[in-house]
């Protein structure tokens, strides 16, 4: 299993394939539907991001309250179709990748190949060992949005696997 930094993602994806198991660690942050909406609005109206799209990773998630001395709650991935319509652009703005559950559409599979992307799947029902590899939280925009407000985390080892690589590769097509 290979250990990359999220800085290193984009330059690291031209030797990913689909289906190659990774850790991940470095600067990732949460965004679901409603901060989706929120940041293509500002987009759009020529707004200031909450975080640099460059070189970005967005974790499709939002958390359960802490225990007690804990960073965060269980933390697994949410579907990621449900972002579908908002992921082309940020890919097309720099985003390098985005980390959920579920297969992707053709138009966000186009963005990634497009933009030397990848889409990584953190493993679904398993929040609480998620979590334990998440080693700093810090909500940074759209605190109304409770759960769904953007986070700025910090992964240590984070396991992920290549969902749809750089070249298009998708596991999901794969192994129908």
């Amino acid at each position: 299993m290979k250990s990359i930094n999220v800085t290193d993602l984009r330059s690291a994806a031209k030797e990913l394939s689909a289906g190659d198991s990774i850790l991940l660690s470095g600067i990732v942050y949460t965004a679901r539907d409603a901060a989706h909406k929120r940041l293509t609005t500002l987009i759009a109206d020529g707004g200031e991001l909450p975080f640099p799209l460059e070189g970005s990773c967005i974790y499709y998630a939002g958390p359960t309250p802490p225990m007690p001395g804990r960073v965060c709650g269980s933390f697994g991935p949410t579907t990621s179709c449900r972002m579908d319509a908002f992921a082309p652009l940020l890919y097309d703005l720099g985003m390098t990748a985005t980390i959920g559950k579920g297969g992707r559409s053709n138009e966000v599979k186009e963005a990634i190949v497009r933009n030397g992307g990848l889409y990584l799947l953190a493993i679904g029902g398993a929040g609480a060992v998620a979590a334990s590899h998440i080693t700093s939280m810090e909500e940074i925009a759209f605190a109304e949005l409770g759960c769904e407000s953007v986070k700025k985390l910090v992964f240590d080892d984070f396991p992920l696997i290549v969902g749809t690589d750089a070249y298009g590769n998708d596991i999901f097509e794969r192994n129908r």
